[in-house]
Order: structure tokens, then sequence, then C-alpha cells
């Protein structure tokens, strides 16, 4: 919020901050209705503004689920790279980074979810998928590269099939795929030494990892 408001000091008859907040983004973090549902997610912006921010927030989407913004975007002619883009949440890798973060977590994170997306993508899979990331794990366990000992962080990767975000299934990698990813993301990002694929569905899991 801090960067927000500085960022909107330095333009000039700023009104508005627009947010991309989705229908299931309201569901799982506030009870759209005031009733007792449970807080799932605490990482959506879906609270309002604080009053100091002098700002109006204005959520255009906010009564969508994804599909229905697909479609819309579809029909005001949105190109299809930005139609079909897996999405990614508000707060980036910070909850993909399970337990502390630090600048060395979020970049090793960086470099394996480029290695995970790039893989989708060489093998033509990126459509039939409805999100796809790497997900940092808090321990170290130890490993071998070559004839030498290693004590490096895990990661795990998560891939899902969904309609709305409401649910979803793993997607179901064939396991030369997997097999050739997990190659690949330890020989190419350092402090990496082992991987795991998550098969959780939702529920009674969710998508991401915090």
């Amino acid at each position: 919020m801090k960067y927000l408001k500085k960022k909107a000091k330095e333009i000039k008859d700023v009104t508005f901050l627009a947010q991309g907040t989705l229908y299931p983004d309201v569901i799982e973090s506030v009870s759209p209705t005031g009733g007792p549902s449970a807080k799932i997610k605490s990482h959506h912006n879906v609270g309002g503004l604080p009053k100091k921010m002098k700002l109006k927030l204005l959520e255009p989407l906010r009564e969508l689920f994804k599909d229905e913004v697909r479609t819309l975007g579809k029909e005001i002619g949105l190109p299809k790279e930005f139609v079909s883009r897996h999405p990614f949440p508000g707060p980036g890798l910070a909850i993909r980074c399970v337990g502390e973060i630090n600048q060395e977590k979020v970049d090793l994170l960086r470099k394996v979810d480029s290695v995970f997306v790039d893989q989708i993508r060489k093998h033509g899979l990126y459509d039939e998928i409805w999100q796809a990331f790497a997900a940092l794990l808090p321990a170290k366990s130890v490993g071998v590269m070559g004839d030498q000992r290693t004590y490096n962080y895990s990661c795990a990767l998560r891939a899902v099939t969904s309609v709305d975000g409401m649910t979803a299934d793993y997607y179901p990698f064939s396991h030369n795929f997997l097999g050739e990813t997990s190659a690949r993301i330890v020989n190419e990002v350092k402090g990496i030494n082992r991987v795991t694929y998550d098969i959780t569905s939702k529920p009674p899991g969710t998508i991401e990892w915090e």
C-alpha cells in the first residue's frame, strides 16, 4: 500500500486504483453475503482501500468467474495470449515461497518456474492447463551432484485443470515429461536438488500453496 500511495502521488490527477479482483477471490476471502463462511485466502485485496490512500477502488470483474472473464476478453477482441494466460496471483512469487521469504529463495523460485513453464510450452501443453507454477519448500535435503554431496532446497511443481478456479484437478503429466523437467531444473538451477509434483485436487488443497 505504501508503494501504491507513493506512485499515485507521482502521477497527477489520480482518482482510481484498478484491481483485477474476481468472484472466487471474494468468496475465499470474505463472505459475499456477510454470512459465516470461512476465510480461506489471506492475500487477496478484497476488503477495500485504506481511507488515507485517497483513491477510489475500481473492480470491474469482481462478480465474474475466470471462465466468464475469458469469454468477455474474447468478445471484446483481446489477443489470445492475454485471454489464455495462466492466472498469476496478486502477491506474486511470495505466496509460492513457503515459510520465510528472502531474495535467494525468490530468485531460485523464479528460475525454477521459468524452466517449468518453458517445458510446458515446449511440449504444447500450455493451453490444456489452467495454471502451472513452482513452489519452493522451506526444507533442505541431502543430494548428490557428480561425486559431490549437496544440501539444497526442494521444490514442488503444481499444474491444475479447472473452469472457474473454485475446484481443480491436477494435470496428468506423463512420467517422461516429469522426468525431463526434473532433470532440467536440477541441472539448470543451482540450489535445487529435489523436485516433487503436487497431485492434490481442490478441495482439499488450494491451487496456490500459501
